[in-house]
């Protein structure tokens, strides 16, 4: 049967509820074919071991202010784990209460990322842990500060001294990004769309299933595919029509920074799709907050299509089953500062 005349019938089956097992079957097959589930364990992430030691370190270090210049902002207050891994805001707020270039991409599930950062910047989550903690607009620190903060606290020393015990010296800013990696490597959010793909149809609903056919065979799975649904790739934003400088503003030309090739010009990785629905506003400008009004521009600019409202309504419902758990999170209790440790620089208030 071809590809566009199965996907008609099933769709109009899903919306009248007359799907078949027959048609309920090529759509799994068709799914799993483009996407994968979840695991079940915690992935292994390259030249990093994790361990229960590691990743408990690193859970201190990413909720630490004190890993900030001024004391203030953590790793969590740009990725909050209670609102979706990112800060809900257009972009975020940093040192000196600057704002930054680009919206905060989740933390949860990003060690499925090819890369990390809009436009690919960091390798891994290591690499990416260093990024924040020295740029000027966000945690605006230094590796020697960081380190020093941390010998300052015994508990820290012991804690490293745990996480790497096969180091003399192991309060290193590279274990330090290690630590953290181990930790948001366990940021899994098992969603219905996995016990879907693991073969549980009633997982999705209808509307979910005709939002699923029709995000496949409109293309969007071309870039948005793989466990993260997505951040496996880069693409040009506006492919077929580029979007208003509103929403792809003119000065941030994307992944031409990293690599200086005119072919990279306003190209940037494809977002991951998972908990979307929770991680208003959306693209790496920030400026839309109505997810289906984001489907609808990637329709247009990505796809070249119109999409009607039950398409976009049945996509967006899809979309949804994405939203998964997100592991407990218990607070931890932080080392108490010595008088050793390095006090906070002033974090200067604009207009004061």
């Amino acid at each position: 049967m071809p590809r566009n005349l199965r996907h008609l019938l099933t769709v109009t089956a899903l919306s009248l509820g007359l799907a078949g097992p027959v048609l309920a079957d090529d759509l799994l097959d068709e799914a799993n074919a483009v996407f994968k589930p979840l695991p079940s364990t915690i992935p292994a992430v390259r030249d990093n071991p994790i361990t229960k030691e590691k990743i408990e370190l690193g859970k201190a270090l990413f909720f630490d202010p004190r890993m900030s210049a001024s004391g203030v902002f953590s790793c969590n207050s740009c990725h909050n784990l209670a609102t979706g891994g990112d800060d809900n805001l257009e972009t975020s707020i940093g040192h000196g209460w600057q704002k930054g270039p680009r919206n905060a991409p989740t933390a949860l599930n990003a060690v499925f990322n090819e890369a990390q950062f809009w436009d690919g910047r960091a390798e891994d989550l290591k690499a990416q842990a260093k990024g924040p903690v020295q740029a000027g607009v966000e945690m605006a620190n230094t590796p020697d500060k960081v380190i020093a903060t941390l010998k300052s606290m015994p508990q820290y020393v012991e804690w490293f001294d745990a996480a790497f015990p096969e180091q003399g010296d192991p309060v290193t800013f590279d274990n330090f990004a290690k630590a953290i990696e181990a930790y948001e490597a366990t940021l899994l959010t098992p969603a219905p769309f996995d016990a879907y793909l693991n073969g549980n149809d009633a997982a999705l609903g209808d509307q979910e299933k005709a939002g699923l056919a029709t995000f496949i065979d409109k293309g969007c799975a071309s870039c948005h595919s793989g466990i993260n649904v997505g951040g496996n790739g880069y693409y040009p934003f506006g492919l077929i029509e580029k979007p208003g400088a509103e929403v792809l503003p003119e000065k941030d030309k994307g992944r031409f920074a990293v690599t200086a090739t005119a072919d990279d010009s306003y190209v940037f990785r494809a977002a991951p799709l998972r908990n979307i629905a929770l991680t208003a506003p959306y693209f790496h400008s920030g400026k839309v907050w109505d997810l289906k009004q984001a489907v609808a521009i990637m329709g247009t600019s990505q796809l070249g299509e119109h999409l009607t409202d039950q398409e976009i309504d049945d996509i967006v419902a899809f979309l949804g089953s994405l939203t998964g758990e997100v592991p407990q999170v218990i607070y931890p209790v932080l080392p108490a500062e010595t008088a050793g440790t390095p006090r906070p620089t002033e974090d200067v208030i604009p207009g004061k």
